[in-house]
């Protein structure tokens, strides 16, 4: 799905922009699917789809959802990418997260902070100015 929205895929070369016809930087609210404007991107800088986009990523792909004073981490991300990392801020202190896929067939579902195992695939939050370090590791999903 990311690949389809993604405002970046339609100026990946100069048919892609002259269809596209608007900026490849900006989300648009519209891609039209009617001749003859069929590929055109319309309502640009109009709309809340930047920030409807962010929530997809962080929320849907990176799997990050802030519940009270947890992080929870339930990433859902595609075959090939084997990791991913974010520094997120939590007040005035900062969690450093890696996650990492696992192979689906033997892959294990673990989550540490600051190198202790935690239940669950939520990290529980505090704020006191020092730098935590989050490791997951998720079992990647089976190609079909």
């Amino acid at each position: 799905m990311w690949n389809l929205i993604n405002p970046l895929a339609h100026g990946a070369s100069p048919a892609a922009i002259e269809t596209y016809k608007v900026e490849p930087y900006v989300v648009a609210a519209d891609v039209y699917a009617v001749t003859p404007h069929v590929g055109r991107g319309g309502w640009t800088w109009y709309t809340g789809s930047a920030a409807w986009m962010y929530r997809l990523l962080v929320e849907s792909l990176l799997g990050l959802r802030l519940e009270g004073d947890r992080l929870r981490i339930e990433p859902c991300l595609p075959a090939d990418w084997k990791a991913f990392t974010v520094h997120y801020r939590y007040r005035e202190t900062v969690y450093h997260v890696a996650v990492q896929q696992t192979p689906h067939e033997t892959g294990e579902q673990r989550l540490s902070l600051d190198g202790h195992d935690q239940a669950g695939m939520a990290v529980p939050l505090v704020d006191d100015r020092r730098e935590h370090w989050v490791e997951m590791w998720v079992r990647a999903v089976a190609v079909r």
